[in-house]
């Protein structure tokens, strides 16, 4: 597929959201002199944010408050978002009516000829694939960030050169596209498996069937990067055609990898082991974060970046927006915005990584996902909770009850159906040196638009506290 294939094309754009993504694809289209209809069934004023950014685009036609058969059937193209699953009525009626269906990444790798570093997992994608772009772009690089968080991915194709390297973030569901026609990116890196998104999958299995499309499709001169100390990661070795390279919080004798040992980091070519840095020139927190470092440095191997160039990149990177990201000091007690913690495991990780008291503020919605393991830790590490309300929530308390005893199983835990109140609380709770840590181990909706939109508004109320 060429771009010029898309002009005066008739593309149905599914989903206009207002993560980014929809308004990346509808811009794009637009600018190729494309025909677009936009159909979602949100309303013209819940989507207005996303309609300003479209402003002046020509050729687009928008659908509010449904979608309509013929949006999906007297068109050339559908394009869905991401998270519209292969089975919705409209997207069943394109495909039985022989109309191609794509998502943004299908598309992209149909229209990018360039090397694509792809990045998925459940927790870790944004972090790894922001550092390989640094570690890149520091070493003179020409590269692009492709889907990373909010980055939206086919208005991208424009910035692409000749020598452009893309790096691109990809969810199980923007996998599930590039398997249906056969596309894997030429370097894969797999942060971790934690269930997640089983409101999505009817089953672990299916869920995990999506993750494994990064690698499937790769060819022998292609290179996965792997997570060796995931239990489920690990087993997929002896699926993977490519060149591995490991990473690992112990020591790799064999192959290519990363590792941390002993407070080191060091690389391994395959012939010569390189100490490259000590562990606490790490600047962000977390042991976690030291396999996304790892990972990182493994897909940086892989494209060729010079040792000296990774190092100096690493040493550098501060993290980023809504991971463990500090916010303030007030009073002697520390606030962190870990919103992007959705799952019980992120939590968890979000919580171990302090040495200091922490008050947490968590809970939310629930993705049908085991909270007795958070519920544990919340017990045993925390100084207090402070719960925001959902049915995520409900699902944490009833845990945390299970394991106090029987005097205690009637207990109140305290709740807030707003950030404001619940900072509030956490602010009467905490003393100097506590931490306050927003890890809700739970999705957002219900209060809030999106997981990114609770950490925007975290970040105002601790600001404004006196």
């Amino acid at each position: 597929m060429k771009i010029g294939d898309l002009k005066d094309k008739k593309i149905t754009v599914m989903g206009l959201g207002l993560h980014g993504g929809g308004i990346g694809t509808a811009r794009f289209l637009s600018e190729l002199g494309a025909q677009v209809t936009v159909t979602d069934i949100k309303s013209k004023e819940e989507l207005a944010p996303a309609l300003e950014k479209l402003k002046g685009c020509k050729n687009i036609t928008y659908v509010f408050n449904q979608h309509r058969p013929e949006d999906f059937t007297a068109v050339d193209m559908v394009v869905k978002t991401p998270a519209a699953p292969w089975n919705n009525k409209y997207i069943k009626l394109a495909l039985d009516n022989k109309i191609p269906v794509e998502v943004d990444s299908s598309l992209f790798f149909k229209l990018c000829k360039n090397t694509i570093i792809g990045v998925t997992g459940t927790k870790g994608k944004t972090t790894t694939a922001t550092l390989i772009y640094e570690i890149l772009k520091n070493s003179g690089k020409n590269v692009i960030k492709v889907g990373i968080g909010q980055v939206s991915v086919l208005d991208k194709l424009k910035e692409i050169k000749k020598d452009t390297i893309a790096v691109f973030e990809l969810s199980s569901w923007r996998l599930s596209a590039l398997g249906r026609y056969g596309l894997s990116p030429q370097i894969a890196v797999i942060t971790n498996v934690y269930p997640d998104h089983l409101n999505y999958y009817k089953t672990m299995e299916e869920y995990v069937a999506d993750k494994k499309l990064i690698f499937k499709n790769q060819k022998n001169g292609d290179v996965c990067v792997i997570n060796f100390d995931d239990e489920v990661i690990k087993t997929w070795e002896s699926d993977i055609k490519s060149q591995v390279i490991k990473i690992s919080r112990q020591k790799i004798d064999k192959g290519k990898g990363s590792y941390a040992s002993d407070g080191m980091i060091y690389l391994n070519d395959g012939n010569d082991e390189n100490k490259i840095m000590e562990e606490k020139e790490i600047k962000i927190k977390g042991d976690h974060n030291v396999s996304n470092v790892l990972l990182a440095m493994g897909a940086s191997q892989a494209a060729g970046i010079g040792l000296e160039d990774i190092k100096k990149a690493v040493s550098q990177f501060k993290g980023i927006a809504h991971r463990l990201e500090f916010v303030r000091e007030l009073n002697g007690v520390k606030y962190y915005n870990d919103t992007t913690a959705t799952t019980p495991e992120s939590a968890i990780s979000g919580i171990s990584s302090f040495s200091e008291p922490v008050i947490l503020i968590g809970g939310g919605s629930d993705k049908n996902l085991d909270m007795k393991d958070l519920a544990k830790v919340i017990l045993e590490k925390t100084k207090g909770v402070i719960f925001l309300k959902g049915q995520g929530t409900d699902k944490i308390i009833s845990e945390i009850k299970k394991n106090l005893p029987e005097e205690e199983k009637n207990k109140e835990f305290a709740t807030a159906d707003s950030l404001e109140k619940a900072v509030e609380m956490a602010k009467g709770d905490a003393e100097s040196g506590d931490i306050v840590l927003l890890s809700p181990g739970a999705a957002s909706f219900g209060l809030f638009n999106n997981e990114f939109d609770r950490g925007d508004k975290f970040k105002e109320v601790v600001k404004a506290l006196k």
